[in-house]
């Protein structure tokens, strides 16, 4: 009995246990657009004008449209003109607070025409009392985080970069974070997480891998610090008159010798050479081309005076030079350049001068962060290219809901996109060898018609017919032709008697021969060939 209650609790248990799994499971998926820790979500699946607000500034000429993504049925907002800046506004009903517990910026871009040069990041804007307007947003709207991909010449980073008020002067500095990672080269779409915990800390993220942590209050971390330094230098200290801070100065009573010449030249004529034996002194390095003919079309009074176009002069080739022959210039042992005395140390140095600390006026202790909150999600760019598409723009609560969004909306898009890419660059790469190998064989064949291997011809077609037919061959037949190349080549400088071409035993290749080939012994000849067996050269297809 006691045995049978043990084993329906055990079993009650493990249901238990199931039923809290699948509850969490429908938390993170069912109710994902319902979740409390959701700040914000705009997943762009809808048209944005009713949302969004475009601003009206002159400057702001880029046409955003409401587009889908490349290979894809989801929906983004697209940055549809190259050479362009861009405005765009989402105002919040209510203002988001950044002060209590933790924070996750999220959200997706796509670089559909790559990133030479241009802006893809987002800034997270102050409530409108610090002024700014929708229709009126640009790069001066205040903004409290600014998050996101930016490359052009030497800069590559995602961005993190936010505005802190001073409590003593009430001054907002912009601290950027130091050693950012680096923007994915790809053309994939790409997720970017900020997470801002209430300890201190920042985690970048880069499609769910960590890339950065940092943390806010650190002096390594952000420029300048958060903490401004408690001592600066006196701004109303002078330097005294009569301070020397050079450590080395010209010596006084050097003088310059009596044979220094500064006007010797640096370089002087060579008056040992010699203009060389043959040197052709009435001709010119160019002449006319003597075939060139005036185009019928030319017109004298439209386009000039015709000149037929310069040539070398074939004069010249054989000859050690033509035109005026001048002497070499040669370096002057004489060359001493400008006079300037050596330097001694200064009797009268007294260091580099420092402004005197003073404690700073403006110095204050935190032991976090005081963010602006967040009244509005803006993207205010330039960009040199097109096909920005921005996607799923997230601000949660919980790590685990921005986890969960990467999940479902990033994650199955950006394999697909990885397996398209990748089987394109795989046929991309086997195109270009086999162009590399039909120019290639293209070529020996040209080689094999070369008139000073015609004793040759019959062999080296061979050779090519094998490294057609058998690929796994093609190496050691290109080995083969070459040192046939060479050895007429030695024959042609060093002389000696013409060899018949050395006969070559042609058999079938069985992998390529056909049935009637096969039924016949492999003796069948092509029409008009009557040498009973040498290929010719096939037409080729391409």
């Amino acid at each position: 009995m006691m045995g049978r209650f043990a084993l329906l609790l055990l079993l009650a248990f493990a249901s238990l246990q199931l039923f809290c799994f699948a509850v969490d499971d429908i938390d993170i998926d069912f109710d994902i657009n319902k979740n409390d820790d959701v700040v914000f979500y705009e997943s762009f699946d809808e048209p944005f004008e009713d949302r969004w607000v475009v601003s009206n500034k002159d400057d702001y000429k880029g046409v955003w449209k409401h587009s889908k993504s490349e290979g894809h049925d989801d929906y983004g907002l697209l940055v549809s003109e190259k050479a362009r800046k861009y405005a765009i506004v989402k105002q919040f009903d209510e203002a988001a607070s950044l002060k209590d517990g933790t924070t996750v910026l999220q959200f997706e871009t796509r670089l559909q025409s790559g990133l030479e040069c241009g802006g893809a990041y987002l800034k997270y804007l102050r409530p409108q009392e610090a002024g700014w307007k929708p229709k009126e947003f640009d790069n001066e709207s205040p903004y409290s985080i600014m998050f996101g991909p930016d490359r052009c010449g030497t800069t590559n980073k995602v961005h993190f970069i936010f505005k802190h008020k001073n409590p003593k002067n009430g001054e907002y500095v912009e601290h950027h974070l130091k050693h950012t990672p680096s923007v994915p080269s790809d053309k994939l779409t790409h997720v970017y997480t900020a997470t801002l915990k209430r300890d201190k800390e920042l985690r970048i993220m880069i499609d769910g891998q960590e890339k950065k942590k940092a943390n806010f209050l650190s002096a390594n971390d952000f420029d300048p610090p958060l903490i401004p330094p408690k001592t600066i230098p006196d701004p109303d200290d002078k330097k005294p008159e009569g301070w020397d801070d050079r450590a080395r100065i010209p010596d006084p009573n050097a003088v310059k010798p009596d044979d220094w010449d500064e006007d010797a030249p640096m370089e002087i004529e060579d008056l040992e050479a010699v203009k060389p034996e043959g040197w052709l002194d009435d001709e010119p390095d160019e002449i006319d081309d003597p075939e060139a003919t005036k185009p019928e079309d030319w017109d004298d009074e439209e386009d000039g005076v015709w000149e037929p176009p310069k040539m070398f002069n074939p004069k010249c080739e054989t000859a050690p030079g033509c035109g005026e022959w001048k002497r070499p210039m040669k370096s002057n042992p004489a060359y001493k350049g400008k006079w300037s005395p050596p330097l001694i140390d200064n009797p009268k140095y007294k260091g580099i001068w420092k402004a005197r600390e003073i404690p700073n006026p403006n110095y204050f202790e935190i032991g976090k962060p005081d963010f602006e909150p967040i009244a509005g999600i803006g993207i205010e760019i330039w960009t040199m290219q097109d096909g920005i598409l921005f996607d799923n723009i997230l601000i949660a609560k919980s790590e685990n809901v921005a986890k969960s969004y990467r999940e479902t909306k990033w994650k199955p898009k950006f394999e697909v996109e990885k397996e398209r890419y990748k089987a394109e660059d795989e046929a991309s790469a086997s195109d270009f060898l086999a162009a590399i190998k039909r120019k290639l064989f293209d070529f020996l064949y040209e080689v094999a018609d070369m008139p000073f291997l015609s004793n040759y011809k019959t062999q080296i077609l061979y050779q090519i017919e094998r490294a057609e037919k058998q690929p796994n061959l093609t190496m050691g037949v290109l080995v083969s032709i070459v040192v046939i190349i060479l050895t007429v080549f030695l024959k042609l400088i060093f002389g000696g008697k013409d060899q018949p071409s050395p006969k070559v035993e042609q058999k079938p290749l069985v992998a390529e021969t056909t049935n009637d080939e096969a039924r016949s012994g492999g003796e069948q000849k092509e029409e008009g060939d009557e040498s009973g067996g040498a290929p010719r050269r096939r037409r080729r297809e391409t």
